[in-house]
């Protein structure tokens, strides 16, 4: 059976309409490709998002060994695109990341999962060349999904009255 190998970038969201697309995707287990897995958005570092995973249902495991090694993120933010490209194939030819690339693979073949990274933009991401090395283990399908950017996920709510009551909606 061909499996479905996710990519995600929390780029924008929260984490509650980042957990609900994953439900929505059937996902069953998220592999964390990030070289650093802590973030300043509230519940995308590693502990805590391994929490809500696990009360979602959700697998975890971080594969370090997959992410973006320092280099490359720097290269990235110059917008040095091919010095990106040189680093990553570099670092991911590595036999620590082919063994992760493995782990990978396996528990995909096991459970629809998504990878993820920071970036919402899955071409300028590391993750889908990660997505691209799964294909050259096994017959995957690879899907990138979005995550709604939440400002105000209820914006009629914000017509309120002078006196606090909710406006006719």
């Amino acid at each position: 059976m061909k499996r479905t190998v996710f990519t995600i970038g929390y780029e924008g969201a929260d984490l509650d309409t980042f957990l609900a697309t994953l439900a929505l995707a059937g996902v069953e287990h998220l592999l964390d490709v990030r070289d650093v897995p802590i973030s300043r958005k509230r519940g995308f570092s590693k502990i805590k998002l391994a929490e809500a995973l696990a009360f979602a249902g959700i697998g975890y495991t971080h594969l370090k060994p997959l992410g973006d090694p320092k280099p490359g993120r720097e290269a990235m933010k110059r917008g040095d695109y091919l010095a990106f490209l040189k680093i990553y194939e570099n670092h991911i030819s590595r036999c620590d990341s082919q063994r992760a690339l493995d782990t990978a693979a396996e528990i995909a073949r096991n459970a629809a999962t998504v990878l993820l990274c920071y970036e919402r933009n899955p071409k300028q991401c590391h993750r889908t060349i990660v997505a691209e090395q799964l294909l050259r283990r096994d017959t995957f399908e690879i899907r990138h999904l979005g995550v709604a950017e939440v400002r105000n996920p209820l914006p009629e709510l914000e017509q309120v009255c002078e006196n606090g009551a909710l406006a006719n909606l």
